[in-house]
């Protein structure tokens, strides 16, 4: 019986997003950045001055990466850009889909090995028209998995040999084993959550220092908490119907926050869901992990 725990958390930012999405935190400055997907934005929140900053960006962007103190990756609809911290230059890194302007990148994270996953899908939402790319040190793009529609819940378990993804539109949670020392693919996916018959879709994961998967379910206004071996332990209650992806904060990493959004509601749905696009902190204590830097 999954036990269904009422929110007892907190907005860190109202700020309402269109699309809150891939949301990623910085030890070193207590920091947490996340993007607006469709309203090209990156958002910047120090956690121990509270202070909000928010980016313009002259491309759809889904994903950031700590690179080092000056550096972060950022995926993007025209490729990977090396970011500068300290006045947000981009320099080109590597492309993704050229020849492919109707897709843009969406889900992805940091494997132990210092490699990424990344993720694309059509503008559209269009039937299987994305993928899942490994990138490694030296701009190195292999294809993982193609026929995608909605790419999302990339993570990894803490050691690195098990990998993490669904397409929101089949709504299944799929397991594959990794090289721990490369992120490759060790063997052929399998399915470990099978939620097709549920309300709501699988959305972004992260997983804990114990190999828990905290999933955020869009549609359905909670965070679910998964087993390793898929057995749907906890619901926690969001105050927002499209909870996108949550992401471990805070000093001691046993903080848990979630990015929503607003894409697709109506002026009523809207009204009636007033922190749709906020970045929401759970109120739960866990047992995160800092999410490894990318190794260019």
């Amino acid at each position: 019986m999954t036990e269904i725990i009422e929110f007892s958390g907190k907005t860190l930012s109202d700020t309402n997003s269109v699309l809150g999405e891939g949301p990623s935190y910085d030890p070193d400055t207590n920091t947490i950045w996340w993007f607006n997907i469709l309203g090209k934005e990156l958002h910047e929140l120090n956690l121990t001055t509270n202070e909000k900053k928010v980016h313009a960006l002259p491309m759809m962007a889904s994903v950031l990466a700590r690179v080092d103190a000056e550096r972060q990756l950022i995926s993007t609809e025209e490729g990977l850009f090396v970011r500068n911290v300290d006045g947000g230059a981009l320099t080109f890194y590597a492309p993704l889909e050229n020849g492919k302007p109707e897709n843009r990148t969406n889900d992805g994270r940091t494997h132990p090995s210092g490699s990424l996953w990344i993720s694309t899908m059509s503008k559209r939402a269009e039937a299987q028209a994305g993928a899942i790319y490994h990138v490694a040190q030296g701009a190195k793009v292999t294809k993982l998995f193609d026929g995608i529609s909605i790419p999302n819940s990339i993570c990894f378990s803490p050691d690195g040999t098990i990998g993490y993804f669904t397409d929101t539109r089949a709504n299944c949670l799929m397991r594959v084993l990794l090289d721990p020392q490369t992120g490759l693919p060790a063997g052929e996916p399998i399915v470990l959550v099978d939620s097709t018959e549920e309300p709501g879709g699988l959305d972004g994961s992260v997983v804990d220092a114990d190999g828990y998967i905290w999933n955020a379910r869009w549609g359905a206004g909670c965070v679910d908490r998964y087993s390793p071996d898929g057995l749907r332990i906890a619901r926690y209650k969001v105050p927002a119907a499209q909870p996108s992806c949550p992401a471990f904060i805070g000093e001691n990493v046993d903080r848990l926050a979630v990015t929503t959004a607003w894409e697709g509601m109506d002026e009523d749905s809207r009204s009636a869901d007033p922190l749709a696009g906020a970045l929401l902190e759970l109120g739960v204590t866990v047992r995160g992990v800092v999410e490894p830097a990318y190794i260019l």
